[in-house]
């Protein structure tokens, strides 16, 4: 049983899945931000690898990647970081990106190489769904990788299903066709995510954008097992003097503790 498979079994409700940027606000960070959101709650953790030309990420986000990338992160210099991950992170890891980075990487190499150093999934906005079929989801699965399609509220059902029958982990619910960090209206979000919760899919729905704080995160669970959380916490720690205590600060009042 994978690792997300066995949160989801474990914990039935209000997972937090916690976004951050490889090399932000430092090179060396990275580690540390994941130390950090693990001890805080944070059930899964969404590493961003920065990339110049971000298709679904807002201002925020592209901001901490422009700098991550300035401070000199890069995909080998990510798998060295994450290298010994496991030595102190036991809860699931997933990588979120593009496909340019990678497919300059090789692919085939990414793969094996993230399932080397202990990654558990991959989110990849840009890889369309024929190549997926055709190209890439068997290498995917050959690493033992989950791999998390997006929907929107403009998905059709039927593509819905297919994306679902595909994925593994979780189903990413885009809480509306905008860019990460726009402010949302959960009342209005909420007839979408009650749509995905009566389809009866295979996989977990975890909700994202525009979840920044306790209101958003209650409001966003009702329907769903849980919620994404990113360009708040990127700003949190654009901020933080010292990360450990901005972080358990941060989690705590969003998991209302």
């Amino acid at each position: 049983m994978s690792r997300l498979e066995e949160l989801f079994k474990e914990k039935k409700e209000r997972v937090l899945n916690v976004y951050c940027t490889a090399g932000y606000p430092n090179l060396d960070s990275t580690i540390k931000v994941m130390t950090s959101l693990q001890a805080s709650g944070a059930n899964i953790i969404e590493i961003g690898m920065p990339y110049s030309d971000p298709l679904a990420d807002g201002e925020v986000i592209q901001t901490s990647s422009i700098k991550a990338l300035s401070n000199g992160m890069t995909l080998p210099v990510l798998f060295e970081q994450l290298a010994s991950m496991r030595k102190k992170i036991h809860i699931p890891v997933i990588l979120m990106g593009y496909m340019n980075p990678i497919l300059q990487y090789g692919f085939e190499a990414f793969c094996k190489k993230a399932k080397e150093v202990g990654v558990d999934g991959l989110i990849l906005p840009d890889l369309p769904l024929f190549e997926f079929e055709q190209l890439y989801g068997e290498i995917i699965k050959e690493n033992g990788l989950d791999f998390i399609f997006l929907v929107t509220p403009e998905t059709p059902s039927e593509r819905i299903k297919k994306l679902d029958s595909l994925s593994s982990g979780f189903l990413y619910a885009v809480s509306s066709s905008a860019t990460t960090g726009k402010d949302k209206d959960f009342s209005k979000v909420a007839t979408y995510l009650k749509g995905l919760q009566n389809m009866k899919l295979k996989n977990p729905i975890l909700v994202g954008f525009g979840i920044k704080d306790k209101a958003t995160f209650d409001a966003a669970t009702v329907y769903t097992k849980g919620a994404i959380i990113g360009s708040a916490y990127i700003q949190v720690l654009s901020k933080a003097d010292d990360i450990e205590l901005s972080t358990k600060q941060f989690l705590n009042a969003v998991l209302g503790y």
